[in-house]
């Protein structure tokens, strides 16, 4: 009963660590029995009593927040939100996205999830400790609390949609599809990720760490397919980079504290993604603003 699937969840027997490594198919077994449970558990948890902070659209930066709310009701004022964004390096683009004074809401919530004691699926292969997550329902052992599923999708389809058909033109119809991960990386656990695309249209990197709260190290280096450039780039609070997922990059090692992130992609159905300089059609400001009305596929890149 949903009444006992709080303490049920708390209660169960968790994979093993290298068991989720190793991708051992008894994991995949037993996120997909528990998936309902865990569902039930994540509702009860954020029921009882408030028990997490409410996240809404305050968290967003001030100005990118009143952009996206402008071009929503007039498409044409659409430029409000491209003057935010600054190319810093070929094909990558950084803003402020998160309004630092509010980001102390979104990490306590986090913490509130982390202490929930509700098995959470970590990303495989990128980090198996206390700040990663998987965010989105396509996801085994996602977090399904109802609250933070609707900031989510707010945040996917309000913003991070058409900021994408903005800058990059050619993912329009390979961005029907979403999905995310938070990642915490550890001066004395992950470190580092080497040089890798992502098996998406678009990848939105979002810095949560607090005012003050200081890291060294754990920049991210791009590179430049035509002309060979190379540049790393670091994260301040709040701040997002976004580039397409072809885009060649590395995260470099983290030598001291801790660097919290949400990574966001956008895709096309079962995983599509545009043909790197491929041509395509542009479409007008009032298409741009739209929600696509493709079902969810289900599919995953891990």
């Amino acid at each position: 009963m949903q009444t006992n699937a709080l303490e049920r969840a708390r209660a169960i027997s968790r994979p093993m660590r290298d068991e989720m490594l190793q991708r051992s198919p008894s994991v995949q077994t037993f996120w997909a029995q528990n998936t309902p449970l865990f569902q039930d558990a994540w509702t009860q948890w954020e029921a009882n009593t408030g028990q997490a902070p409410i996240l809404d659209s305050s968290l967003y930066d001030p100005q990118l927040r009143e952009a996206i709310a402008q071009a929503w009701q007039d498409p044409s004022k659409e430029g409000a939100v491209r003057n935010l964004w600054t190319e810093v390096f070929p094909g990558v683009f950084e803003a402020q996205f998160f309004d630092p004074a509010r980001l102390s809401v979104l990490r306590d919530y986090l913490e509130s999830v982390a202490d929930a004691n509700i098995p959470l699926r970590p990303p495989y292969g990128i980090s198996l400790n206390r700040g990663g997550a998987m965010l989105d329902p396509r996801s085994e052992g996602y977090l399904a609390a109802p609250n933070f599923q609707s900031f989510y999708r707010d945040l996917m389809d309000a913003y991070m949609r058409p900021i994408s058909r903005l800058l990059f033109p050619d993912v329009v119809g390979y961005d029907t599809q979403t999905f995310g991960f938070s990642i915490q990386w550890q001066a004395d656990a992950d470190r580092s990720l080497r040089a890798h695309t992502d098996a998406s249209s678009v990848t939105l990197n979002l810095n949560l760490n607090l005012p003050g709260e200081a890291f060294s190290g754990s920049g991210v280096k791009f590179f430049d397919r035509e002309t060979r450039q190379v540049a790393e780039l670091g994260f301040a609070p709040g701040k997002a980079l976004i580039h397409h997922g072809s885009v060649p990059h590395e995260s470099m090692p983290i030598t001291q504290g801790e660097r919290t992130n949400f990574v966001l992609w956008l895709y096309g159905e079962n995983g599509q993604v545009p043909w790197f300089g491929a041509p395509y059609d542009d479409i007008d400001a009032k298409e741009r603003w739209t929600v696509p009305m493709a079902l969810k596929d289900g599919f995953a890149p891990f």
